[in-house]
C-alpha cells in the first residue's frame, strides 16, 4: 500500500474528518480529489496556525446553529394536531392520513415544513393518538403528535322501518 499524504481539512467531509484536522490520505486522493477541489490544504505550520484561528470561528458560529436547530425541534415537538376523518363503527379509517396532509396540518399552525421530511412508515388508518416524526436538520428529528378523531356524528340512530 502506497505511502499516506498528510493534508489539513478546509471542510467538514463525511467519514475523513472535521475542518482545521490533519489527516492522512493516499497520495492520489490529496493530489486529484481534495487538494484540486479546495476541500484540503497541506499541512504546514503557517496553514495549521491560520486554520486554527479559523476553527475557533466556526466553533462558535457551529454551536450557535446547533442551539437554534434544537429549539426548533422542541418546539415542533410541542406541537399537537388534531384533525377529523370519516371512518367506520371499528374506528378504521376510509382513507388515511399521510405525509401530505401532516404538512397541511403543521402549515395551518404556522410550521413550513417539506413533505420529505416527514417520517412516516406507513400512512395511518386508524382513528386514536399517533407520533410522527419530522426530520428536522442532519441527526436532529422532532414528535409531533396527531390525534385522529371520527368525522361521524356521534349518535346515530337507525332509521326507522315504516309500518305496513
Amino acid at each position: 500500500m502506497a505511502n499516506k499524504v498528510e493534508v489539513l481539512l478546509r471542510e467538514n467531509l463525511k467519514n475523513l474528518g472535521k475542518c482545521g484536522e490533519v489527516v492522512g490520505v493516499a497520495p492520489g486522493y490529496a493530489r486529484n480529489y481534495l487538494l484540486p477541489r479546495k476541500l484540503a490544504m497541506q499541512a504546514t505550520e503557517e496553514n495549521i496556525k491560520a486554520m486554527s484561528k479559523r476553527r475557533v470561528r466556526l466553533d462558535v458560529e457551529e454551536a450557535k446553529q446547533t442551539a437554534e436547530i434544537v429549539a426548533k425541534v422542541q418546539a415542533i415537538s410541542a406541537v399537537a394536531l388534531t384533525t377529523k376523518m370519516k371512518a367506520d363503527e371499528h374506528g378504521h379509517l376510509y382513507g388515511s392520513l399521510n405525509a401530505a396532509l401532516v404538512v397541511e396540518l403543521l402549515g395551518v399552525r404556522g410550521w413550513k415544513i417539506e413533505e420529505k421530511a416527514v417520517k412516516l412508515d406507513a400512512p395511518i388508518k386508524s382513528v386514536g393518538e399517533h407520533k410522527v416524526k419530522i426530520h428536522v436538520h442532519a441527526e436532529y428529528d422532532a414528535e409531533v403528535t396527531i390525534t385522529v378523531a371520527s368525522d361521524a356524528p356521534a349518535a346515530e340512530t337507525p332509521a326507522e322501518a315504516p309500518s305496513a
